[in-house]
């Protein structure tokens, strides 16, 4: 095969410009979100449909296969290719036209489907289908598979709402589909589409037979829309075809006006195929949505987010949750009342509150993600994803796929689209193992002649892609396979289009990702104790959802915030876990941790743990970041900032023997920015001054005038504000005395690590947070608490050093609180902050590793007024102060904080109780910061008349 560079200088010689074949970023699309990984030679971002048809023609002339892609998000293996990835999502996203009369929009394909919704939504109007993937996945990837998602009861899948398509097809043919009248005179013109005509018109009884059975029948070609009776719809029957035929340079799709009212009704069952058994009771009420979930997602989502991440459900271990909508609110209430009473449930609940609704709706949105561990706690894989069978027949379906998995011994956790009879799952297959791949296959051709005999389709959603085709003669009949190969040869007949899917497929058990990773547990410094030690189990966390490519910024998210900034695939915490996959892989990136791809990929990576939180199987990037510097430098020369800004405390405890000539020799220009750029810092960043007096030097200054009374409580007095603001530390005492608690300090300066942590150095930080440990396990171990001031040290305090120190963390991991956390806890009335406007910029750490909850109960109980911002400032600690930094650190600020900073009031509170946060608005803005303490003392000031 010709190489990739050869490749790469004839597309760019052909005037395609955006063309990359970087070891990096061949590796961050060497997987979407299936089991398979395969290695492109070259990944192009084309700018419009004449770099489409180039890149088209390049690799018709050089027989080079080419896969059409949009976010990756397909769990099908369907956005993987040896040849050419066109990334649609890069450019191509352009939204071209709304005209709100015809309700129908013109797109081109990268467009993202929340984007339109967006758009759509101020003329009343939206795309109805609407997967899970709504927030990242792209109408191209929603036409190649045909995509359905919640609703499709109420709006149809895909294929019912596209009305036209601009197309090349494999053999360069460009063709133009935009309206019903058309098609005629395309069939004389066009080559391929006399191809199509002339085997439609061999194969009618199959077609009329095999095909079109049931709505969710998604596996193969759906050539019931060729018939006569459908008046030879090509534009229907290419959606779903999964890039195999054609490839998709802009689409009209129909918009569908926004009812006026949705009203949730969750109904509880005792176990989930007696759910199945209702769905169809359920379809009588003709809702909008009927959505199936297992109570052990639940439970996830409890175990991760907290109890109160999930609204009260009525009872049950397993719930239908069905969505009904109308012109009145209360004629939407009636309706869901009445579901509730006939649909055989032990117990229902109807759901009027939009924000609960919301967050019920998440837990089901975020079903891949929560389902990639299995009720074992394995590791649970896509690869039998979401079958399908006739509603009526869905209950029985469940039980007999339940008995299946036991006979195998593996498990899952089951949900899905139970109104239109499709079931999502995955499931815990040995993968690692020796002889796992063997179960797998064994398993899923089982699995496929179940579905065939309930008169089902093996994909009832995501398409055939590697992890279905070649299981379709155990569904479609010969003549019918005839049909695809003949379809295939009418658009594509030299095989350039996503070759091995459908057609002539590949086998299942070929290319899997998991088998190809070797376990990796030796000489690791963090514990991975999730993982069982195992870091390639802890990196294949990663399913390739891609959560982390959405702006969840809106909704109080933070991951990912430099793929926000960037746009670059290489740059999300997926395309980071593909890299470190391919490292461990070792056939493509061959250097190990020192691999200048693995540095690469994770050079923009912040470290702000948003991973942790918001990606529904909880990556941890940050973890692995420091993994990879310390194995990477371990006992060599490191970089300096490593030096400078990772041995902060130690250089911080020297300087404050002396601020004030220190304070003086960084305001000289010459000389500050000389130290910053020996330090390895970005010279338009500035030299935090040193306070002249340290917290725990005023603290122990002043211990005769505090009152020596009140429930005693250790105080964690992080570097910064020890050495930096130590004002804040003051505060804090304040609040705690005011709340009745009697803080107190260990007897010397401790340190949490972080700066050690980030910077990679573990082996440091390990002895650091052992004395830290040690220090607080007194404490604990006489009931006195822990709080902290800095979020980031709690978070180190809460989660890595048990990573890091092992099991004696424990106690303190579980003893130490946030100031919120502890006087919620305590139940402590706030002073009146009414009348109060507050934009808060929660920590990254904070929101993360604690939870941002307390804090907000806390300022709400006050009475402030709390605009709430999602996303990271964007310093990050030592990432945003280090060079080449910057503008990323700028742009990530840009995303939520700085617009909502200068939309503020004068008198408005930036609330900012990370050192990182309030730094990065002081270092960009007129206005500073204010921790929570600084604000309760504020009010508690107001309150007693000193203000």
């Amino acid at each position: 095969m010709i190489s990739a560079g050869s490749m790469a200088a004839l597309l760019r010689g052909s005037g395609v410009s955006d063309v990359l074949f970087d070891g990096t970023t061949r590796a961050a699309y060497s997987s979407d979100a299936s089991l398979y990984r395969v290695r492109p030679l070259v990944v192009v971002r084309p700018r419009n449909a004449d770099d489409v048809a180039q890149t088209l023609e390049v690799c018709r002339r050089t027989g080079v296969p080419l896969t059409s892609r949009g976010a990756g998000t397909s769990v099908a293996g369907n956005a993987v290719g040896t040849g050419v990835i066109l990334d649609f999502s890069r450019h191509m996203n352009k939204i071209l036209s709304i005209d709100p009369d015809a309700k129908i929009a013109t797109v081109q394909p990268g467009v993202i489907q929340v984007s339109l919704q967006q758009e759509a939504a101020p003329h009343g109007l939206r795309f109805g289908p609407d997967p899970s993937t709504f927030t990242r996945c792209t109408i191209g990837g929603m036409i190649g598979n045909n995509a359905c998602g919640a609703r499709t009861l109420g709006y149809g899948r895909t294929s019912d709402n596209v009305t036209g398509l601009h197309v090349l097809s494999g053999s360069g043919e460009s063709l133009v589909f935009d309206s019903a009248g058309q098609w005629q005179s395309l069939v004389h013109a066009s080559t391929s589409l006399d191809r199509l005509q002339a085997v439609t018109g061999s194969g009618l009884s199959t077609i009329r037979t095999e095909f079109g059975r049931f709505g969710r029948q998604m596996s193969g070609y759906a050539l019931e829309h060729l018939l006569p009776e459908h008046r030879f719809d090509v534009t229907r029957m290419l959606v779903g075809s999964e890039g195999t035929l054609v490839v998709v340079t802009e689409a009209t799709v129909r918009l569908v006006t926004e009812p006026a009212h949705r009203v949730l009704v969750a109904l509880g069952y005792p176990d989930i195929a007696s759910a199945g058994d209702a769905a169809p009771l359920v379809l009588e009420h003709h809702p909008t949505a009927c959505e199936g979930i297992d109570s052990r997602i639940v439970d996830v989502v409890r175990d991760r987010r907290g109890q109160d991440a999930v609204p009260p459900l009525p009872s049950g271990a397993a719930w239908l949750f069905v969505e009904v909508v109308g012109d009145r609110l209360d004629e939407a209430v009636a309706k869901a009342e009445r579901v509730g009473r006939t649909c055989g449930a032990v117990d229902n609940l109807v759901v009027t509150d939009r924000a609960k609704a919301a967050e019920l709706w998440r837990i089901r949105a975020d079903g891949a993600g929560l389902a990639g561990r299995s009720p074992a706690g394995l590791p649970a894989h896509a690869g039998w994803e979401d079958a399908s069978v006739p509603p009526p027949r869905l209950g029985a379906y469940l039980r007999d796929f339940e008995s299946l998995m036991h006979e195998y011994g593996v498990t899952g956790l089951p949900y899905g689209h139970f109104g239109d009879g499709c079931m999502h799952v995955r499931i815990d297959w040995p993968l690692d193992k020796l002889g796992g791949a063997a179960i797998f296959r064994s398993f899923t051709v089982s699995a496929a002649k179940l579905v065939a005999r309930y008169g089902g389709s093996l994909s009832g959603e995501h398409g055939d892609g590697r992890a279905r085709s070649e299981l379709l003669p155990l569904m479609y009949s010969p003549a019918a396979l005839d049909l695809f190969a003949a379809v295939k040869h009418a658009f594509d007949p030299d095989g350039i289009l996503n070759p091995g899917v459908l057609v002539d497929p590949q086998p299942i058990d070929v290319d899997l990702r998991i088998p190809a990773a070797p376990v990796l547990r030796r000489d690791l410094a963090l514990a991975y104790r999730h993982d069982d030690g195992n870091f390639t189990q802890a990196v294949h966390r990663c399913t390739g959802v891609g959560k982390c490519r959405a702006d969840n910024t809106a909704s109080g998210g933070v991951m990912c915030p430099s793929y926000q900034a960037t746009k670059e695939e290489k740059d999300s915490t997926r395309g980071r876990a593909r890299v470190l996959q391919e490292m461990i892989n070792g056939s493509a990136i061959d250097g190990g941790w020192r691999s200048p791809e693995v540095h690469d990929a994770l050079d923009l990576c912040l470290s702000c743990k948003g991973c942790l939180s918001d990606c529904p199987t909880g990556v941890d990037m940050a973890a692995f970041k420091s993994e990879v510097l310390h194995q990477s430098y371990r006992g060599r020369l490191r970089p300096t900032s490593h030096y400078s800004l990772g041995w902060l405390p130690r250089w911080a405890r020297i300087a404050s023997l002396a601020p004030g000539p220190v304070n003086a020799g960084a305001r000289i220009p010459v000389v500050g920015r000389l130290a910053l750029s020996a330090a390895g810092v970005d010279s338009r960043r500035t030299i935090p001054p040193f306070a002249r007096q340290s917290f725990r030097s005023w603290f122990r200054a002043t211990r005769s005038e505090r009152v020596d009374a009140g429930k005693p409580v250790v105080l964690f007095v992080d570097t910064f504000t020890n050495y930096f603001t130590p004002d804040v530390g003051r505060a804090t005492v304040q609040v705690l005395e005011a709340a009745g608690f009697r803080p107190q300090l260990t007897d010397k300066q401790h340190c949490c690590g972080l700066t050690w942590i980030s910077t990679g150095q573990l082996t440091a930080a390990r002895r650091i947070l052992g004395r830290t440990v040690a220090a607080l396990s007194g404490y604990v171990d006489a009931g006195i608490p822990i709080v902290g001031v800095e979020p980031s040290c709690v978070g180190v305090l809460r989660s890595d050093a048990v990573e890091l120190v092992g099991d004696s963390a424990e106690s303190v991991a579980s003893a130490t609180k946030t100031l919120a956390e502890l006087l919620t806890d305590s139940n402590w009335q706030p002073p009146s902050l009414v009348g109060k406007s507050v934009v808060a910029q929660p920590h990254c750490h904070h929101h993360s590793v604690m939870g941002w909850n307390a804090d907000a109960q806390l300022l709400e109980n006050a009475g402030a007024q709390v605009d709430r911002l999602g996303g990271c400032c964007g310093l990050a600690g030592n990432f945003g102060v280090e060079k080449g930094h910057y503008e990323v650190s700028v742009a990530v600020a840009e995303q939520q904080l700085l617009p909502a900073v200068r939309a503020a009031e004068a008198d408005t509170t930036i609330l900012a109780d990370g050192y990182s946060c309030r730094t990065q608005l002081s270092d960009l803005t007129e206005r500073r910061g204010e921790h929570l303490a600084q604000l309760l003392v504020f009010a508690l000031g107001r309150e007693n008349g000193r203000l």
